[in-house]
């Protein structure tokens, strides 16, 4: 038994041992648990936004695709606003040329009117040899020549006019002629409104498409520059787009364009 006794002892001594070092590790660790409880805590929301957040290189990447991609956008906003602004003098002008063709027609309209009224009475009496009627035909080949010079008359008109065609008789009185020559007058110029008024309206859809544009590209830009202005994190998404969506909007009622008035037609903005 001593025999025994002494070959364990060794052995029980050193277990007792291993066994209070284990137990003093676990009460290091239950104290450590009771004083400070949240420090050994899992989280897993913790690790999966760790995990989700891009690296410093990521970020320094998309930092500076962001700065190129709003640089990009506020210089093509830039040249679609100068192009708006391009296509709106371009409408005024189409503009202000449908109104003088409306003026001159109305004018010419109310020559007709009145040389009708002339024509109307009794013409004096002429006599009819061949001196008058070459007189007339002077008459109304140097009238038709004024009318074109004063852009009146188009080059067809005149040359049936020279030709003795479509209405045109020299042999006509010269009140008779007059009154033929307005009305040729008053039909080309109506013309001409309805021309200068179809480029009118091309032209307004053309500032229109312009205007829409310059916004949109407005609005990209002032959102790309909030986008890059914003802190980089992937769980408040929603506050950035929010906050860059108002600041959009504020922009857009601060810098909102003055209007000028179209007679039939829904004024463009000016930039």
């Amino acid at each position: 038994m001593q025999t025994i006794l002494s070959a364990a002892l060794p052995d029980l001594s050193r277990a007792a041992a291993i066994w209070l070092s284990l137990l003093g590790v676990v009460g290091v660790i239950v104290s450590a648990l009771l004083l400070r409880p949240g420090r050994l805590r899992i989280d897993p929301g913790a690790r999966i936004r760790r995990a989700a957040m891009p690296s410093h290189l990521e970020q320094v990447q998309e930092e500076r695709e962001q700065s190129r991609y709003a640089q990009e956008v506020a210089v093509a906003a830039e040249r679609a606003t100068t192009s708006a602004q391009r296509r709106r003098a371009e409408w005024v002008t189409a503009q202000e040329a449908v109104e003088a063709a409306w003026q001159a027609y109305e004018a010419a309209e109310a020559a007709v009117r009145r040389l009708a009224a002339a024509a109307a009475m009794p013409l004096p009496h002429t006599a009819r040899t061949p001196a008058e009627y070459v007189d007339r035909e002077r008459y109304l080949h140097r009238a038709a020549l004024n009318a074109y010079w004063r852009r009146e008359l188009s080059v067809e008109q005149l040359s049936e006019v020279f030709a003795h065609r479509d209405g045109w008789d020299p042999r006509l009185h010269p009140v008779e002629q007059e009154l033929v020559l307005q009305r040729a007058i008053r039909d080309n110029l109506a013309a001409r409104h309805a021309a200068a008024r179809e480029q009118e309206q091309i032209a307004w859809r053309a500032a229109e498409l312009a205007v829409a544009a310059a916004r949109s590209l407005r609005a990209e830009a002032h959102a790309a520059t909030g986008r890059r202005a914003a802190d980089p994190s992937v769980l408040p998404l929603s506050e950035v787009a929010r906050s860059t969506a108002e600041q959009t909007r504020e922009n857009v009622e601060q810098t909102r364009e003055n209007k000028v008035t179209a007679r039939g037609r829904a004024t463009v903005p000016a930039f």
